[in-house]
């Protein structure tokens, strides 16, 4: 019974359905947010939906500025920028707008306006989220426009640390935004690329949390839940990029993803942040090819789980290769890249990153206890592409 005990946290407000980004101006007011600054990247920021939501929030006497100087995989820099912005011209909440990286930049933009520490302070570990001044955290609005970091509930920020090229997790309770707009159409222009990506993003979230060992049944159940919808829609979602009940359903299950993965994550982010942070991978992307290979190393701890799992999908065969045969059909049919050198991982890459995946806060949450040594193999095998343990 030692082991039935937990904390728990569940997500913020949500306002989801198509049509909804309309209602931002009346989010910010309602966190009384009167002079919001928007933060997104470049490339969303030259689009009409960005436009489009600064003029809503102008006409509604907010004056709205977007700021857009952060990268994929967002660095410290980014966010230091922001925070002088912020305080320059007198900014008193944040929106952030657009995909993980936009979401995670806005949400530390948010943390950091008010502390006095470096953000590196606030890294994911032992209690140092502490350490926040939490009077000091602005107001924030989260408005997704991908379905796959779920990052718009999420209390957290991945921030890549270029001093030593790891992704660092910038946690506080309080990061996560107070409202959100989830608005299934700014999902439409997304490409059938990018949709697959972040929709495997989203499955390895609700997945790794699901097999997590720690217990928390209600983050279960969300993550079964969020998979089926997985499988009806996202092969939808690639196929037919207007269909808005595929995206609709696909923004649900980003979001259930980041919820569930309180639950924890596992090797499949451990191995994904050191490809992004030295190689610029997508993030969703390498968590898709990854899966399979971290999938066969920890079979045996998770075989009774792929069971039930299998047949709550309703899968043919109700078994560990049930689910890993539809993982590989599903990875096949939305053109996933079938090993990480596929993706530009090269052989020598295993070693060197091995040290900062066993480091990775994901790591914790493996069903199998891992080592240096078995990142270095489990690296070949995603390399090499053999699903063995």
């Amino acid at each position: 019974m030692t082991t039935l005990r937990s904390n728990w946290n569940y997500p913020t407000s949500i306002r989801f359905g198509a049509g909804r980004i309309a209602e931002l101006p009346d989010a910010c007011k309602t966190l009384g947010i009167r002079k919001p600054l928007l933060v997104t990247d470049p490339g969303l920021a030259a689009l009409p939906m960005i436009a489009d939501a600064v003029e809503r929030c102008r006409q509604a006497g907010l004056p709205c500025e977007v700021f857009s100087s952060v990268q994929a995989n967002p660095v410290e820099a980014n966010i230091t920028a922001g925070v002088a912005l912020y305080h320059q011209r007198g900014y008193d909440g944040v929106i952030a707008f657009g995909g993980g990286s936009a979401l995670d930049a806005g949400k530390a933009i948010a943390l950091m306006v008010g502390q006095s520490r470096p953000i590196w302070d606030f890294e994911d570990r032992e209690d140092w989220f502490t350490r926040v001044n939490v009077a000091g955290i602005a107001p924030t609005v989260a408005v997704p426009t991908t379905s796959g970091t779920g990052s718009e509930v999420g209390r957290a920020s991945v921030i890549t640390d270029v001093r030593d090229h790891t992704k660092k997790i910038i946690f506080h309770p309080k990061m996560q935004p107070a409202l959100v707009i989830a608005d299934p159409q700014l999902t439409l222009g997304l490409p059938p690329k990018v949709t697959a990506a972040v929709g495997m993003d989203a499955l390895s979230h609700n997945l790794e949390a699901y097999c997590s060992p720690f217990y928390h049944p209600m983050a279960e159940g969300i993550a079964v839940e969020g998979m089926r919808l997985i499988k009806e829609w996202l092969p939808v979602a690639v196929k037919e990029g207007s269909n808005l009940e595929a995206r609709s359903h696909m923004m649900v299950a980003s979001s259930m993803g980041a919820t569930a993965f309180q639950k924890g994550l596992g090797a499949m982010h451990s191995l994904s942040h050191p490809c992004s942070a030295n190689l610029n991978t997508h993030h969703g992307l390498t968590n898709a090819v990854v899966m399979p290979y971290v999938l066969a190393w920890n079979r045996q701890a998770i075989e009774d789980k792929m069971v039930r799992l299998a047949a709550f999908l309703g899968l043919r065969k109700h078994s560990f290769d049930g689910v890993m045969e539809w993982i590989l059909e599903l990875r096949q049919m939305i053109e996933i890249p079938r090993t990480l050198a596929d993706i530009g991982v090269r052989p020598e890459h295993a070693a060197a990153f091995a040290p900062q995946a066993f480091d990775d806060p994901s790591t914790g949450g493996n069903p199998l206890p891992m080592s240096v040594e078995k990142f270095a193999r489990l690296y070949e095998n995603c390399i090499g592409g053999r699903l063995e343990a």
